[in-house]
């Protein structure tokens, strides 16, 4: 049975570059618009990012701060949270044509549109690619949202949570206001605990029998460059991620992982931590192992999949068990180690 999973919607905070936007000489009148009640508790710069679409998140924040955007006839911050009824001013805004991004390739859209493993009226949940970003950023133009959103124009879609680029799996798009709400709850219960999520890996190295318990608090950090790194600290944030081994092939260790939080990058830096990195793993993984998985096994990319999802909603009466199998990729991997 295939059903649906989350995350807290986690906002990527961008540059600020002149963007070719402008006020559109065509539409001189700023429009209004009601917050209907089902947008109850959303944040400003979420509603204009459904309102305004195609925008960048930055742009949404220069309007804001600008005071080109009012609430109820008064300035807002972008954090602030509406109430239903709440009447916003959204100004006019066009992309000039010389910039204008270009819709998602026909390719992705079909791809995606066989990657929905599970819809019903709340929620969608997509078996990301590996490759695809989440939701666009610096330097991406079209993440699995925008291009989902592309996909369904007449449709409400916001991310529930985020997986990393290089990570394929279970990604889980709202198609109520209310069911965010739900599962945004559920996430903050316990650290994420309200959910139960599940990745497929393979470890460098041969894991020893039974399951494994890793309880080490994560810190992210930026390196130059605005790049992410999470180490290990006592600073860090609480983390746990439960190893078992399921099968051991080629001396690598082909294991589930059941995370309690979902902190960044978690799964890869607890790997490292007690000395079996995710094999393929640019990042914190082991060169070696990785230059002879390429060479031996064809392994191109990041082993970590996001394969299993269980929640219930409705404060408990509707139970949704998600699964999303192993891509062909990484079966082929499993199968030359032997």
């Amino acid at each position: 049975m295939l059903a649906a999973v989350a995350a807290s919607i986690i906002h990527l905070f961008m540059s600020e570059p002149d963007f070719p936007f402008q006020p559109d000489p065509d539409r001189p009148v700023a429009r209004t618009v009601r917050v209907p009640d089902d947008r109850e508790g959303q944040r400003l710069d979420n509603f204009l990012l459904g309102q305004l679409k195609g925008a960048p998140r930055s742009l949404i924040y220069k309007i804001v701060r600008s005071g080109q955007v009012r609430v109820n006839g008064g300035r807002a911050k972008p954090e602030r949270k509406l109430a239903g009824g709440d009447e916003v001013r959204i100004p006019p805004v066009r992309l000039n044509e010389p910039g204008e991004s270009a819709p998602p390739p026909k390719g992705l859209l079909a791809a995606l549109e066989a990657a929905i493993v599970f819809e019903d009226s709340r929620l969608l949940a997509l078996n990301k690619p590996t490759g695809l970003a989440s939701h666009g950023g610096s330097g991406i133009n079209h993440g699995a949202i925008e291009s989902l959103r592309a996909l369904r124009p007449g449709q409400s879609l916001e991310l529930v949570h985020r997986l990393d680029r290089d990570t394929s799996g279970l990604l889980i798009v709202a198609k109520k206001r209310s069911a965010l709400r739900e599962l945004q709850a559920l996430l903050r219960e316990d650290h994420g605990a309200g959910i139960e999520k599940k990745y497929l890996t393979l470890l460098a190295g041969r894991m020893p029998d039974g399951v494994m318990a890793v309880d080490a608090p994560l810190l992210v950090g930026l390196r130059q460059g605005g790049e992410r790194h999470v180490t290990v600290s006592p600073a860090g944030k609480p983390s746990t991620s439960h190893f078992r081994v399921l099968e051991r092939r080629g001396g690598m260790s082909y294991c589930e992982v059941r995370i309690e939080t979902g902190r960044t990058h978690q799964i890869r830096v607890h790997a490292k931590h007690f000395g079996h990195p995710v094999a393929g793993d640019d990042k914190y993984g082991d060169v070696a192992i990785n230059k002879k998985l390429r060479e031996q096994a064809g392994l191109k990319r990041l082993f970590l999949h996001a394969a299993s999802l269980r929640f219930a909603l409705d404060e408990g009466r509707v139970e949704y068990v998600l699964d999303a199998p192993l891509p062909a990729d990484l079966r082929e991997v499993l199968d030359r180690l032997g």
